[in-house]
């Protein structure tokens, strides 16, 4: 994302197309905690370039040894891991502002993939970055180590849905947590809908349901009144009763969070 406000004398130019750390339009958020002057010189000196890719492209492979760590900067994209047959398990799903590619760094190689469910642009970092950060900022090392068990609260959550939730209370569960995240990165905080790229199967993987399950249930539920999709955006028409449908802890908005 890129701001139109000129970058102040002393820093340096950003490469043709990119952004420089101070002038990313998601630091403008509430949804993100404002940043020292000497947090965005780290976050800029550690970050490498950009990274454009459609949708539907290779972020980082199953098994891959030499993936950098990502901040997803535009778009939408999700973690997976797949069983030998092909069948896949969607782990969570990434909006602009998340951290990607921690859980590679600690192993030789990445457990999972990432796919990009839309056109989407990465700030890239190298390798090494967690240890600079940790090594130069404690604050930022425990920022990092927030967004860490942060993401592992939602796959908590995911988990609990594909164990003990019904095929009803997981969608509800879903529809609600994704329609918060997307709405905090909006100005008009979702009053005209989010994007929602997923499709009845990006929907399924995630839940561990059938296709034809995830059709039935998302149907029952637009019947019901509850929410609607149309145009590639999700609205919601019955918050309420989506939220004690899925017995969620909490509302599921989204707190605030840092930005690497």
């Amino acid at each position: 994302m890129t701001a139109s406000t000129p970058p102040p004398a002393d820093t340096p130019a950003a490469p043709p197309g990119e952004t420089l750390c101070r002038n990313c339009l998601l630091r403008r958020l509430k949804l993100f905690h404002e940043p020292t002057g000497d947090e965005l010189d780290l976050v800029q000196s550690l970050k490498r370039r950009e990274r454009s890719l459609d949708a539907g492209g290779a972020l980082i492979h199953e098994g891959q040894t030499d993936a950098p760590l990502y901040t997803l900067q535009q778009g939408w994209a999700f973690r997976y891991k797949t069983l030998s047959d092909g069948r896949r398990q969607i782990l969570n799903f990434l909006l602009p502002g998340d951290f990607i590619g921690v859980q590679q760094k600690m192993g030789d190689a990445a457990a999972h993939g990432v796919e990009t469910l839309t056109a989407a642009r990465f700030c890239v970092f190298q390798r090494d970055a967690l240890w600079e950060l940790h090594r130069r900022s404690p604050l930022m090392g425990f920022n990092v180590t927030w967004l860490t068990a942060h993401e592992e609260s939602m796959v908590d959550d995911t988990l609990l849905s594909v164990g003990r939730r019904s095929a009803e209370e997981r969608i509800a569960s879903m529809l609600i947590l994704l329609f918060k995240r997307a709405a905090a990165l909006q100005a008009d905080a979702g009053a005209g809908g989010v994007a929602f790229p997923l499709t009845q199967q990006h929907i399924a993987d995630g839940l561990g349901l059938s296709l034809v399950h995830t059709n039935k249930t998302l149907r029952k539920l637009e019947r019901r009144g509850l929410h609607h999709i149309a145009d590639g955006r999700l609205h919601l028409r019955d918050v309420k009763a989506l939220a004690r449908l899925a017995d969620l802890w909490g509302d599921g908005r989204p707190p605030q969070r840092p930005l690497v």
